[in-house]
């Protein structure tokens, strides 16, 4: 009996490893480093972030904003991960990029690949009614070593002040989701500049494509918004960074986490994170 007993058990955990897929994402807007962040620089806020990222223990995380030497400082504090990103303003090293942190050991990088949120997604550029900045999408193909499973990942920063930008970068992440993914399980992440009730979120939220991994969990972890302003902003509840998952994926858990250290914050966006599976 126990030996017919054991077999089920791991005929079912088999099983288990070999459908399911289960990953822990997170979306993180670091904040650029600038000296008008006085009392906030990123020379203070580097470790407490990456000790935010180490203790959370996210498999795999979208960044926004962050500045080649902001995210080698996190590379260097988090030898377990390796990236993916380039800058917006060149395809290179310059400008910020919305790079994309993954377990080394558990993932193995198949593709990835870089597009502007423009009439020209293929060359640095601004989209639309964009003024200030290029705005860019990073993206990869992982495998997980663990199941076989592969997926992507896609991590991105909509504009700040073009609504038409707005709208238009949800309509053109649709169409490269379809065309660089196809039918594959993929996670969208990023600072979509949105609340739930954005034109722009409703494009992506209401698609045949994705969905808000937050929809799933009847509890979500939401006592704060997702932008603080460095403390300023507290009183918020809107949500501005969001985690989209393909139709065929479950979010099992979702949060906003509000880690401080000292009475400070590791950058003026908290991380939002879900547990998804696929």
């Amino acid at each position: 009996m126990k030996n017919y007993l054991l077999a089920i058990l791991v005929t079912g955990a088999f099983f288990y490893k070999t459908e399911a897929q289960q990953l822990k994402v997170a979306t993180f807007n670091i904040r650029m480093e600038t000296s008008a962040d006085q009392g906030n620089l990123w020379k203070d806020r580097a470790t407490p972030a990456a000790a935010l990222i180490r203790y959370h223990d996210f498999d795999v995380f979208g960044t926004q904003e962050g500045f080649k030497n902001q995210l080698d400082d996190l590379s260097g504090r988090l030898p377990a991960y390796a990236r993916y990103g380039k800058g917006r303003d060149d395809g290179g090293d310059k400008g910020e990029h919305s790079a994309i942190f993954y377990k080394k050991d558990r993932f193995t990088l198949l593709r990835s690949g870089d597009f502007w949120l423009s009439e020209t997604p293929g060359k640095p550029g601004k989209g639309w009614d964009a003024k200030c900045c290029n705005r860019i999408c990073s993206w990869v193909q992982l495998k997980d070593r663990h199941t076989g499973k592969k997926f992507y990942f896609f991590s991105v920063h909509f504009d700040h002040e073009g609504k038409v930008a707005r709208v238009e970068s949800a309509k053109l992440m649709l169409k490269m989701i379809r065309d660089i993914a196809k039918k594959e399980n993929t996670v969208l992440v990023g600072d979509f500049n949105g609340d739930r009730n954005s034109e722009w979120y409703r494009v992506l939220a209401n698609s045949s494509l994705l969905r808000d991994a937050y929809r799933d969990v009847k509890e979500p972890y939401e006592n704060n918004g997702s932008f603080n302003a460095f403390g300023k902003a507290l009183d918020r509840s809107t949500v501005i960074d969001h985690i989209f998952i393909t139709q065929n994926g479950k979010a099992l858990k979702w949060g906003i986490l509000t880690d401080t250290y000292r009475g400070k914050f590791p950058s003026d966006h908290f991380p939002v994170e879900a547990i998804i599976r696929f």
